[in-house]
């Protein structure tokens, strides 16, 4: 074998469609496209979702509800979490900072603390939002909630 008769396998290849090239080719006239029709024509493109005149799944499916623009979305850090934090790093004090260090938030969200679990030690906690069972928790225990 050199590289001089070298052949792909019998049946692996075959010749491209030769389309538009006369009718003699059997892919002239139309050229494989049909007659008439947006399809038959140069430069038609599909739309996005476009079922073939049917009325597309978008319009068909009902709309409903509200989106609020406005509406103000907060991570939620537990006060089981902040007990487990205060302890492995022995803190007093726990701000954002200290969770996004951390790795429990990033540094876009926006914290909320809830009342989930005990504190055990007065923590000073700074966050933009409490709950109130978790403003409590944190103040029977002598610490500060503070909002950002």
């Amino acid at each position: 074998m050199n590289l001089n008769n070298l052949k792909p396998a019998k049946g692996s290849t075959h010749h491209e469609k030769r389309i538009g090239r006369g009718q003699g080719s059997g892919y002239g006239g139309t050229s494989t496209r049909g007659h008439k029709g947006a399809q038959s024509r140069s430069g038609y493109s599909r739309k996005l979702g476009f079922e073939g005149g049917q009325m597309p799944l978008q319009r068909r499916l009902p709309k409903f509800g509200f989106t609020n623009l406005k509406r103000v979305e907060y991570k939620a850090i537990n006060l089981s979490v902040l007990e487990e934090l205060a302890s492995k790093n022995s803190l007093s004090a726990i701000s954002v900072d200290t969770l996004i260090e951390a790795g429990f938030v990033s540094k876009n969200d926006k914290v909320k603390i809830l009342g989930n679990g005990t504190l055990t030690k007065a923590l000073e906690v700074t966050a933009h939002a409490f709950s109130k069972s978790a403003e409590a928790a944190i103040e029977v225990q002598q610490g500060k909630a503070i909002k950002l």
